[in-house]
């Protein structure tokens, strides 16, 4: 009697073709990861590109600019000082987001902020021209998300921010004050106070924020040795050095205390950092519902602010509550190894975490600095430090990668 047997695959053949094929999807998935990743970091540049090719564009209209820190006030304004609530106006609280929306495609978000709006159609103006403060959650402009302003790799969504953004304009290489222009505290009229002949030092990088008058020929060490925007990651819910205010930032002191203590010396904070975990804060965060990135339209540097005094993916060194005045806001980014820089002349530059950035613990050049604090002197720090200032004399004699 013939009997015929069935081709087929053993259970020990079966196994060893399913192991090869789990080697193969083990040697391959950091490859796809890589170029994914490759990919998102391609768009981010891109968004940054078509950012330069917004405020040169804005420059080229209005021959100035965009301005950091611009806006309504309302009349009057008792209560309402720039760092408060208003739903009556913005009190000059706009980023250079808001600014170049016109320029960047966005021509129907510009169209329902610059005109008043009336949201339940009850014909009454709910919001103003320019509309409310960038905390109004109610003001639907200021939720929204605006793809160019994201970076691909920041998986941030959703609340507690409002419209996210990755991109930010960089300040110099100073924090002295520099929040505060030609205005008193209820933004009513132009004073000469001690406060703004402070900001006024300060005002070392390419936007100087609230002052309108900016031009490129203002940036006296050429476009393309100065930074006009930088890269930041946006806060996650996880304690993020880089993202977030660290709880423990009250021993610094008080107002006063505590940006002396950041002007002086900006690794004030080192000491709250978890030494396990470098990047995140030992003791927790706070303000994790006003971090970093968390409403494009607020010109507030916790927001949309950054600094040359800490390399790119360092700690964000402040008081508990100090995201209105005084931080080393440094830039950041999902990116391995650096964050992308938007350079005035338009080109952008990815640079590395490595970058010489003189001493951490050096003070700020500020309006009673001596010696090589004093004001006008070259940035204290480093090759990062003279890429944010635009009138210290210093240009680049390295070329940048691109």
């Amino acid at each position: 009697m013939n009997r015929t047997s069935k081709a087929g695959f053993t259970l020990v053949e079966l196994l060893v073709v399913i192991a090869i094929i789990g080697i193969l999807v083990g040697l391959l998935l950091p490859a796809v990861q890589a170029a994914r990743e490759a990919a998102r970091r391609m768009s981010c540049s891109n968004n940054f590109k078509q950012l330069g090719l917004a405020i040169h564009n804005y420059h080229s209209t209005y021959k100035r600019i965009p301005a950091h820190g611009v806006g309504t006030t309302s009349n009057p304004s008792a209560g309402n000082a720039w760092w408060a609530s208003n739903a009556l106006a913005n009190n000059r609280r706009l980023s250079t987001l808001v600014g170049i929306l016109p320029f960047m495609e966005q021509q129907s978000i510009w169209e329902r902020i610059s005109n008043p709006m009336d949201i339940d159609s009850d014909g009454v103006i709910d919001f103003q021209s320019m509309g409310p403060t960038p905390d109004n959650i109610d003001y639907e402009p200021w939720t929204m998300e605006i793809p160019t302003y994201r970076c691909p790799s920041d998986p941030g969504v959703g609340l507690p921010a409002l419209g996210r953004a990755n991109y930010a304009a960089c300040l110099g290489d100073s924090t002295w004050q520099t929040m505060v222009g030609p205005w008193d505290g209820d933004l009513m009229e132009p004073v000469a106070s001690v406060r703004f002949q402070r900001a006024q030092a300060g005002h070392r990088g390419f936007y100087k924020p609230r002052d309108i008058s900016g031009r490129f020929r203002d940036v006296l060490d050429g476009l393309s040795n100065t930074i006009a925007m930088g890269e930041i990651a946006t806060y996650l819910g996880d304690t993020d050095a880089r993202t977030v205010l660290p709880s423990d930032g009250g021993t610094l002191g008080n107002n006063n205390g505590s940006m002396n203590a950041i002007r002086d010396n900006p690794g004030a904070c080192d000491d709250f950092v978890d030494p396990d975990r470098p990047r995140f804060w030992l003791n927790g965060a706070s303000r994790a519902t006003r971090a970093r990135g968390f409403r494009w339209a607020d010109f507030k540097q916790i927001f949309t602010g950054c600094f040359t005094i800490l390399p790119p993916n360092d700690i964000y060194c402040s008081r508990h509550n100090g995201d209105d005045l005084t931080g080393t806001a440094p830039m950041s980014s999902r990116h391995q190894g650096g964050a992308h820089v938007l350079m005035g002349d338009g080109a952008v530059v990815f640079i590395t975490d490595s970058i010489e950035a003189g001493s951490r613990n050096h003070g700020d050049v500020w309006i009673n600095g001596t010696g090589p604090r004093a004001p006008g002197n070259k940035s204290p720090y480093g090759l990062w430090g003279a890429l944010g200032t635009r009138a210290a004399s210093e240009t680049i004699e390295e070329q940048l990668n691109q």
